[in-house]
């Protein structure tokens, strides 16, 4: 195994209790800071099931874009938005940095393990002035 195996700079977002829009956002977000599977202008689609639906985006926290300054506030987000971050640690707290930047974040939990960490947040828009 080799150190970009040992150290992989990718995190796994998923986002459940929310709107398939505030989804949208938080990924669209996401996006602006760090290479993913997904595309700023993907939009996730609302299921239409009794069931609850998530959304899943892996975001490589290494690929980071320029953002030092941000033109605007992120769109509001609806309601709370659950998120949990899974991935290797440094990884997992870059993008935690990231959202704390834009959102309130509330910690529900944490599972750490040897080599990956799995971190369960409340997101919600920050009261505007």
């Amino acid at each position: 195994m080799n150190a970009s195996e040992t150290h992989a700079p990718q995190v796994e977002v998923v986002v459940s209790d929310c709107s398939a829009t505030d989804a949208g956002n938080l990924f669209a977000e996401l996006c602006r800071q760090f290479g993913s599977d997904r595309t700023a202008e993907e939009a996730p689609h609302e299921a239409h099931t009794s069931r609850p639906t998530m959304w899943t985006g892996t975001f490589d926290t290494s690929a980071t874009r320029g953002t030092d300054e941000r033109p605007s506030p992120p769109p509001p987000l609806s309601g709370p938005v659950k998120a949990e971050l899974q991935g290797e640690p440094r990884a997992v707290e870059r993008l935690r940095r990231a959202l704390d930047e834009l959102y309130a974040v509330h910690q529900l939990g944490v599972v750490a393990g040897d080599q990956e960490i799995d971190v369960e947040l409340l997101l919600e828009s920050r009261a505007r002035p």
